[in-house]
């Protein structure tokens, strides 16, 4: 089905293991909005962003600064390949797929168990949003008019409502 829809589903991450392979600024992203979510977040790239390695050094992420291996997957609950090598990314979904690991390639939406969406958090309410990985920036606009939209409603009395 070439352009199947996803169902949207929150899922709780407290206590799965995510491996995010990437070191660059797209896995910097993901691996900031994980960590709303999960404190079990391993990096795994020979390079990373100063900020990744700063997010390394505060405890709040595992970075594992070498080349991935199949063994590094054996209990990721999902994965984001998140490199800039189409053959490493094809393999990790390759093995993800034999593994029956959740997995998402930044850079190949054919590829993807799921999208990951844009994010956006206030007090208990957790919006997702996304375009299907065709329009980013039509997702962002989408979550930046809800941001709006639910500040504007916690400025509000519950007698303004």
């Amino acid at each position: 089905m070439k352009n199947k829809r996803y169902f949207p589903m929150f899922v709780d991450l407290s206590d799965k293991s995510v491996v995010v392979v990437g070191g660059g600024n797209i896995a910097t992203r993901r691996v900031k909005t994980l960590l709303s979510f999960t404190r079990n977040v391993t990096v795994i790239a020979p390079r990373i962003t100063v900020e990744l390695s700063e997010l390394g050094k505060a405890g709040q992420v595992q970075i594992l600064n070498r080349p991935v291996k199949r063994s590094d997957f054996s209990q990721a609950y999902m994965v984001i390949a998140a490199t800039n090598d189409r053959k490493l990314n094809d393999d990790i979904h390759r093995v993800c797929k034999e593994e029956g690991i959740y997995v998402n390639v930044s850079s190949d939406r054919e590829k993807c168990d799921f999208y990951f969406p844009g994010v956006f958090m206030k007090d208990e309410v957790v919006v997702g949003i996304t375009a299907s990985g065709l329009d980013h920036k039509k997702a962002k606009r989408v979550r930046e008019e809800i941001e709006y939209a639910l500040e504007k409603t916690a400025g509000e009395s519950d007698d303004e409502k």
